[in-house]
């Protein structure tokens, strides 16, 4: 198991291996439209851990250009260990 960290609010969720992080993400008030990597909804920076999560989705680097802390909620994957987060 993982971790998924809300800098905002401190809150810590548990998340198997290799599972997205989106369900997560939304209980704790990210916005979501499209799902699919388009709309930009579900931006979130990640504060730390980057290396934890998948690499970035075609569909991320179309949407956000450069790869720095940004990230599509909706696109990624937790793959270990801890990422912290903010949105």
């Amino acid at each position: 198991m993982g971790k998924l960290i809300f800098e905002h609010s401190g809150e810590e969720q548990e998340i198997p291996e290799g599972d997205p992080i989106a369900s997560a993400c939304e209980e704790a008030g990210v916005p979501f439209a499209c799902t699919e990597g388009v709309c930009g909804t579900c931006v979130i920076e990640v504060v730390e851990g980057m290396e934890n999560l998948t690499p970035f989705t075609q569909e991320e680097k179309d949407f956000l250009g450069d790869q720095g802390t940004e990230r599509l909620a909706c696109q990624c994957k937790l793959k270990q260990g801890r990422v912290k987060i903010k949105f």
